[in-house]
Order: structure tokens, then sequence, then C-alpha cells
């Protein structure tokens, strides 16, 4: 199982989670989500439910990765399979990310 903090606006929203049998789970952090100020991380998850299930990396996620062959030399440099989309990002969305999203691994 590997977990990710996720924050938007250096603000933490809650937790990734890739568990053993490659689910994923999404959940809002309390504070975050009973605060009604502020904003889902996405339009794909709202924050009409606490907790979000996936049996794939979810799409914002996803797309937050490199593709074609910047996702190889990400992979070949960082020694990252691949096709190992969480790992990827766990290793890439830390810092310096397109939007207000980042994804920070808990170790």
């Amino acid at each position: 199982m590997r977990s990710a903090e996720v924050y938007r606006n250096g603000i933490f929203t809650g937790t990734l989670i890739e568990t053993n049998n490659q689910t994923y789970e999404f959940t809002y952090d309390s504070g975050y989500f009973t605060d009604h100020s502020n904003p889902p991380i996405s339009l794909t998850l709202p924050k009409d439910q606490m907790v979000h299930n996936s049996e794939h990396l979810f799409p914002f996620f996803y797309n937050m990765l490199s593709e074609g062959s910047n996702r190889e030399v990400q992979s070949r440099q960082l020694k990252i399979d691949e096709n190992d989309f969480f790992g990827l990002l766990l290793a890439t969305a830390q810092y310096d990310t397109i939007g207000a999203v980042t994804v920070k691994e808990i170790k």
C-alpha cells in the first residue's frame, strides 16, 4: 500500500491511497470537506462525498502525469516502470505542477 497527501494551493485537502490490490481511494480531509468555502479539487472528485473509490488511478491524478517521450525519459531517469502511474505521480507531482494541486508521498 502506498499513500500520499494531496494539497491545493498549499492547503491539505486529503489523502490518496493505492491499495495492495491496486485500487485507489481519495479521502477528503474532514476539515477541508466541512469548510464550504473550499472548492473540490476536481469536478470528478466532488465534495458531495468524503471518500471516492476507483479501480484505476483517478483521471484527475493520471492527467497530472507526463505523456509520450517525456514519460519515457522520466521513467528512465527515476528508475520507475513507465506503467507505474502512482509511482510516477509520487515522484513528479510534489513541486512544479501545472495546476494548483500537488501530491506528496507519505513514507
